[in-house]
């Protein structure tokens, strides 16, 4: 395939780095009926502990926090050309061979119908820096025109899981579990008849590893858990777990999405304490294996009550690699086929990443970009804005 390179930055709620990747598309500038995404190079540049700190401490309103964000999305933006221009020399290519990066940003804030009825979503990065230290063409802050027009903002992925992962002859469900877990329905694309109302569907359905990678931070000083190995260790809380399912999120119809504003270490201990009474001597990992829990009900519950007849499912994200977390879907999944998208041609780590490549394609080529079904937005929009080199 000879095509447009693009580059997708993707730094997700989990904190632990930027995923990048370079990635060969079509040089049609309508999107085609099946996009070919072929991924060149890929890079991971792990945030510093102090840079995640600070980025932390911007969850939540702090002293100094206009200065404090202005700031620290300079310094996310010098730490995204430094990975931009380390998987540049990797692939031995110029700058001037990109058309564009598509960059996703730290989000600091999302809260869609907040307050005015509009609400708003925030992800810093500086883009223009970023254009500036790289020499390209960058793309950012995909989510604002989405919520603009009454949306959610999110998920935005949907669109090109569509573009990439839709089955002729199957009903597939996409599930990226990263911070939070987020689910995309694909009807068959044979024919019209789907066992919903729309052919493509999507959400957040809750936490994914967000609590659990806090929680044994916390714990073990570890910044997530490897394969569900500690978790594994544990035993399931029962009066935790129900706790933790009684929140009112889960019980929302779509179009809904959330974040680490509501899912947070607060969160968590309000839970704890509310199962308190009758739940007592209780180890962390017994804590570990409950969270883990809640990330499989939570999904099993949203597939089972919004999505209809799915014939399979496919793991992204870096939950796809939390064994424990696996298991425990396939067991409620029972007989359904469970997968990762490796099998579907594209690596669970970089599913994201290289979405945000497409939408910067989608920008700069002028296609609308959001499903207006998924997101709740009163149509189609071109997202993005352009920072032209």
């Amino acid at each position: 395939m000879t095509g447009t390179l693009f580059i997708g930055l993707m730094s997700g709620t989990s904190l632990d780095g930027v995923d990048v990747a370079l990635v060969e598309f079509n040089d049609s500038k309508q999107p085609p009926a099946n996009e070919q995404a072929r991924v060149l190079h890929t890079h991971f540049l792990a945030y510093p502990s102090s840079l995640r700190s600070e980025i932390l401490a911007l969850q939540q309103p702090t002293a100094n926090e206009l200065e404090a964000t202005a700031l620290i999305g300079n310094a996310l933006a010098k730490l995204y050309a430094s990975a931009v221009n380390q998987l540049l020399s990797s692939a031995d290519l110029s700058p001037s061979k990109i058309t564009a990066i598509g960059c996703h940003g730290q989000t600091i804030r999302h809260r869609p119908g907040f307050k005015d009825g509009v609400g708003f979503t925030l992800q810093i990065g500086n883009a223009a820096l970023l254009s500036e230290l790289t020499g390209i063409t960058v793309v950012s802050d995909f989510r604002s025109r989405d919520i603009a027009a009454g949306g959610q903002g999110a998920p935005l992925v949907p669109a090109f899981h569509q573009a990439v992962f839709a089955s002729k002859h199957a009903n597939r469900v996409i599930i990226n579990i990263g911070g939070i877990a987020n689910i995309t329905y694909l009807g068959r694309t044979e024919s019209s008849r789907s066992p919903v109302s729309n052919i493509i569907f999507g959400f957040d359905s809750g936490p994914g590893n967000m609590l659990l990678d806090a929680w044994i931070k916390q714990h073990k000083n570890l910044d997530y858990d490897a394969n569900g190995a500690w978790a594994s260790t544990g035993q399931l809380i029962a009066p935790l777990l129900c706790a933790m399912l009684a929140e009112p999120y889960f019980a929302l119809a779509p179009p809904k999405s959330t974040g680490r504003d509501l899912f947070n270490d607060d969160w968590l201990e309000k839970k704890r304490q509310t199962a308190s009474t009758l739940a007592t001597n209780n180890r962390p990992q017994d804590v570990a294996n409950t969270l883990v829990a809640l990330t499989a009900q939570t999904i099993y519950k949203a597939l089972t009550q919004y999505c209809g007849q799915f014939d399979e499912v496919y793991l992204c994200g870096g939950g796809a690699h939390n064994d424990l977390l696996v298991q425990n879907l396939q067991a409620l999944l029972g007989n359904t086929k469970c997968d990762s998208t490796t099998s579907l041609g594209i690596g669970v780590d970089w599913v994201e990443a290289i979405a945000f490549a497409w939408l910067a394609k989608q920008c700069i080529y002028g296609n609308t970009a959001n499903v207006a079904e998924v997101t709740g937005a009163k149509g189609r929009r071109i997202l993005g804005a352009i920072y032209q080199n």
